[in-house]
């Protein structure tokens, strides 16, 4: 029953990411036929966050009182509902207003399962829990290129993609029985490895219960913002810029920004394995590294298919880096400070998500997309020097205990 009740959390996991990226690859087209401004994805998915963040924070005691199954039940509901909404708005206004239940809907899910998972599995399931959230993220403008290469409107992927969605509402409700059962015989995962590494956090900084004061936190929160800023503003922006910097194809683009979910959806499958051989804090530097170079090869003057290059890179090395900084909290900050300090990082990394894509697409708007690899280049930069800074904190820190 395990392997079947895997199978549907991935599931799941899919259609959480499936919507992140629909909105990005179809707005070239949405905002001709609504007659909007390019910067008001950058509004609409500020709307989307809100939602997200406001069912996260209140997710704690909803997922208390109905259970992991029944809230996910009725936030892939909501979600498809916003969706076929989607499809049928007849003006921007709609889409804000819709864009609140999906930002809803996707917190719930999100929550819910990445706490089932981290509970229940071990912990080589949570990065191949977000592969396949970019398994969905990918087929999302996979969808929409089709559809809009066809010659037929966005409006039909938006259709089809909630048609998927509605039927997973169908699985998961046949699949509330399993989800009791789980919830009464399953235990947390007592057998699950000490994180190697964990260093004991100085009582002097740890014992006024402010863990804010822990040295290398607020590095680690500024890593979170800037990490959702780059994933999710290529995210959205990465098809008006290839449309209008590099002359491609709507079509094309959207096609082409899929591959950078590919890249993520194929980094966070290959990180599953290789956790076992490789720490998180070399996986993170790798990681940015590899980002890096994807941003200097699309700030450089070349030919367009140069950028899908630089697409993949971005998104290959995306992937192990939310993943392992999640999973790198106990060891830097200690197990005892872990769980406050993944709630300060989540809900810096949502912020990042929702602002720091806008904020790019307003000074766009007003300028030109070429900023975008630039922006790139500087928020990874940032990355590096307080990823590198909370290393060398932790290996000092080390150093003290072992004296």
């Amino acid at each position: 029953m395990a392997t079947v009740f895997l199978i549907i959390i991935y599931l799941a996991f899919i259609s959480l990411g499936l919507p992140d990226s629909m909105l990005g690859a179809a707005w070239p087209m949405m905002r001709l036929d609504y007659g909007a401004p390019v910067d008001t994805a950058g509004l609409l998915s500020m709307i989307v966050v809100a939602g997200t963040i406001i069912s996260s924070l209140a997710s704690s005691s909803v997922l208390k009182r109905f259970g992991t199954g029944m809230v996910t039940f009725i936030s892939v509901a909501v979600t498809a509902l916003a969706l076929l909404g989607f499809s049928y708005s007849s003006s921007v206004v709609w889409l804000a207003v819709l864009a609140l239940p999906l930002g809803l809907g996707a917190g719930s899910i999100d929550t819910g399962l990445n706490n089932y998972v981290a509970t229940h599995y071990k912990a080589h399931h949570m990065s191949w829990l977000h592969c396949f959230w970019g398994v969905g993220a990918m087929l999302g403008p996979i969808i929409m290129s089709r559809y809009i290469a066809g010659g037929e409107s966005w409006r039909e992927g938006y259709f089809m993609v909630s048609m998927i969605q509605f039927a997973l509402v169908v699985l998961l409700f046949a699949s509330l029985p399993l989800w009791k059962r789980a919830g009464k015989s399953s235990s947390p995962q007592a057998g699950e490895k000490v994180q190697e590494g964990l260093v004991a956090v100085p009582a002097t900084n740890a014992s006024s219960g402010n863990v804010l004061r822990i040295k290398g936190v607020k590095l680690a929160m500024i890593t979170f913002l800037f990490y959702c800023g780059v994933e999710a503003t290529v995210g959205l922006w990465g098809s008006s810029y290839l449309v209008n910097v590099k002359d491609v194809s709507p079509a094309t683009a959207a096609g082409w920004v899929s591959l950078y979910y590919g890249g993520i959806t194929a980094g966070r499958l290959i990180t599953g394995f290789i956790t076992f051989r490789f720490s998180n804090r070399a996986l993170i530097r790798g990681g940015l590294l590899i980002s890096l170079l994807g941003a200097l090869v699309l700030a450089m003057p070349l030919p367009a298919v140069y950028s899908l290059v630089a697409f993949i890179l971005i998104g290959l090395g995306s992937a192990p880096i939310f993943p392992c900084m999640l999973h790198e909290t106990p060891a830097r900050f200690g197990k005892e400070n872990s769980q406050k300090i993944m709630g300060y990082q989540m809900a810096l990394a949502y912020t990042g998500g929702a602002f720091l894509p806008p904020l790019l697409g307003w000074v766009a708007a007003r300028s030109t997309f070429m900023i975008l690899p630039l922006v790139m280049i500087g928020y990874i930069i940032v990355m590096m020097l307080s990823s590198e800074q909370i290393n060398s904190m932790m290996k000092k820190r080390k150093e003290e205990v072992s004296l």
